[in-house]
């Protein structure tokens, strides 16, 4: 039986971040950093690197703003 390691990217809605670093603070894989550009707030906001997502949602629960970050399974 193979088993097949999931992965899983997170996707922050730039507009959306009010730039609080609480889904910063939360990652347990420190896999989400700020910008330097700015959003329409005029604040760097959140974004994921690119990899090491462990799809835990630690980010996910603790953003204040509804929307503002999905965790998707990739596979």
């Amino acid at each position: 039986m193979a088993t097949d390691k999931k992965t899983f990217t997170v996707i922050i809605t730039p507009d959306e971040c009010k730039g609080c670093e609480r889904c910063i603070i939360a990652c347990p894989k420190h896999v989400l950093l700020f910008t330097e550009e700015l959003n329409i707030y005029g604040l760097p906001y959140a974004v994921y690197s690119g990899n090491g997502c462990i799809g835990c949602g630690a980010c996910f629960y603790n953003c204040p703003e509804p929307g503002a970050i999905t965790v998707i399974e990739e596979s």
